[in-house]
C-alpha cells in the first residue's frame, strides 16, 4: 500500500469534452495520479491502481489566461518517425501561438491511497511487491524524481510526499457530492488510445475508486 500527499498552488486537469478553453474536474483524475507516482518510480512490469482519492481543500475555481499552441503533432507520425528513424516533427511555436482561457483549480491538496499491479512476465525472480514499495519509499522520501510531478500542466507543479498525518484524515466535505464522469485511465493495450470514464461519487471528501464501475 502506497500513501502519498501531493499539494501545489495550481492544478489543470483537463476535462476532454472541452477542446478550445480548458476547464479541469474538480479534483485530481486517477490517470493524473499515476503520471505522479510513475515520476517517482518506474519499471516496465509494474503498474499503479488508486484506490482512495482524499480530498482535503474545498475546491475552488479561477480563470487565467494561457499562451497554447493552435495545433499538435499527430502520435502516429511520431511513431511512424521513431519507427523509420525519419520524419519531420517540427511545429513552429511563433506561428502557432493563440492565447486562451483555462478554469483551474487553486490550492489543492490531496492524500492518495495506491497499491502496485504487478506483471510477472516483466519482472526478475528477485523482484517483489515489497521490494517495489521500499525503493518507492527511499525514493519518495529523498525528493527524487524521473522528471517534475505535475498537477495536470508543467507549469503547475506538484509537491509530493509521503503522508505523514495520523491515521484520520480531514477531508474539506461531509456528505455525498456527485462529480459527474471523470476520466479514469488511458488505455493503451489497443491499436488506438481509449479513454476510460467512471462516475465519481465524492462521499466525505472521499473518492473510493475500489469498486468503480468502468465506463469506455
Amino acid at each position: 500500500m502506497i500513501k502519498v500527499d501531493i499539494k501545489g498552488d495550481y492544478a489543470l486537469f483537463t476535462r476532454p469534452e472541452f477542446k478550445v478553453e480548458r476547464v479541469s474536474y474538480d479534483c485530481i483524475t486517477p490517470s493524473a495520479i499515476r503520471g505522479i507516482l510513475k515520476s517517482i518510480y518506474w519499471h516496465k512490469g509494474l503498474e499503479y491502481e488508486v484506490d482512495k482519492i482524499y480530498v482535503l481543500n474545498p475546491i475552488k475555481f479561477m480563470n487565467i489566461k494561457r499562451n497554447e499552441v493552435k495545433s499538435k503533432i499527430p502520435y502516429k507520425k511520431v511513431f511512424n518517425a521513431a519507427k523509420s528513424g525519419e520524419g519531420d516533427l517540427y511545429l513552429a511555436r511563433d506561428m502557432e501561438i493563440n492565447q486562451r482561457t483555462s478554469m483551474v483549480l487553486k490550492d489543492v491538496h490531496y492524500v492518495v491511497d495506491a497499491h502496485f499491479v504487478v506483471n510477472k512476465k516483466e519482472i526478475n525472480e528477485t523482484d517483489s511487491e515489497a521490494k517495489f514499495a521500499s525503493i518507492f519509499n527511499r525514493r519518495l522520501e529523498k525528493g527524487q524524481f524521473f522528471h517534475a510531478p505535475c498537477l495536470g500542466c508543467r507549469e503547475f507543479p506538484a509537491i509530493v510526499t509521503p503522508y505523514r498525518g495520523g491515521e484520520e484524515i480531514k477531508t474539506a466535505y461531509k456528505g455525498k457530492r456527485d462529480l459527474g464522469f471523470m476520466l479514469c485511465y488511458m488505455n493503451y493495450s489497443f491499436d488506438e488510445i481509449l479513454p476510460s470514464f467512471f462516475r465519481a461519487i465524492l462521499k466525505d471528501g472521499v473518492l473510493d475508486l475500489r469498486d468503480k464501475k468502468v465506463f469506455m
